[in-house]
């Protein structure tokens, strides 16, 4: 199979379809709503990922243990954990390392 676009390709896979760095660093500035990562996403990051992918994602972090959430009222704020910063913390390395044997 012959790749048409392999940049549009590579950007679709690290982003749109690996959300969790974006979702971890945007917990680790600040708590927030699940309703707002998607807009904090596109205005730090410049992509929009679907409602879906955004939302499944964060309860995917949850039950892994990397967010946590408080009930506060009628809303749920998710924050990192110890966990979750480690893992933010691999993610940077990983693609620290892809970006150094690419140079």
């Amino acid at each position: 199979m012959l790749i048409s676009k392999p940049m549009q390709r590579l950007e679709r896979l690290n982003t749109k379809e690996c959300l969790w760095p974006y979702i971890l660093k945007i917990l680790s500035e600040k708590p927030s709503h699940a309703y707002t990562l998607r807009k904090k996403i596109k205005k730090q990051f410049g992509f929009m990922p679907g409602t879906m992918t955004a939302y499944s994602t964060l309860y995917s972090l949850f039950l892994n243990g990397f967010v946590s959430k408080e009930i506060q009222g009628r809303r749920k704020i998710y924050k990192i954990t110890q966990k979750g910063k480690r893992e933010l913390k691999k993610a940077r390395e990983f693609y620290k390392k892809i970006y150094n044997k690419l140079k």
